[in-house]
């Protein structure tokens, strides 16, 4: 699996690692931290399969909630200053750039 660099949403920073890699069915957590996060920001997560268009995976302010799509969770820590992808069985096809971001 692949992280995207930071990216950036307004005057909010988003910070991610690199690189992150996993072997066929074992979980991972792919984290983001985003101190600046104002109150009415919303956390997003993303994913981009290889020679695919961007796709929407969840988005939460807090607390946490399960994402279908990649069998796992999405999860805000209560101050809203850091989030979590969790994927539990992760495929070969779930390899892809991961991104999150912050918007309203």
């Amino acid at each position: 699996l692949y992280l995207s660099p930071a990216v950036a949403s307004g005057s909010a920073q988003v910070q991610q690692l690199p690189f992150l890699e996993t072997t066929e069915g074992t979980g991972i957590n792919i984290t983001c931290s985003h101190p600046k996060k104002l109150s009415g920001d919303v956390v997003h997560f993303y994913r981009q399969l290889p020679g695919r268009a961007p796709e929407f995976l969840a988005l939460a302010a807090r607390g946490s909630k399960d994402v279908a799509a990649v069998g796992g969770h999405l999860w805000v820590s209560e101050d809203g200053r850091s989030s979590a992808l969790w994927l539990g069985w992760p495929r070969r096809g779930d390899a892809a750039v991961y991104s999150c971001a912050l918007g309203p």
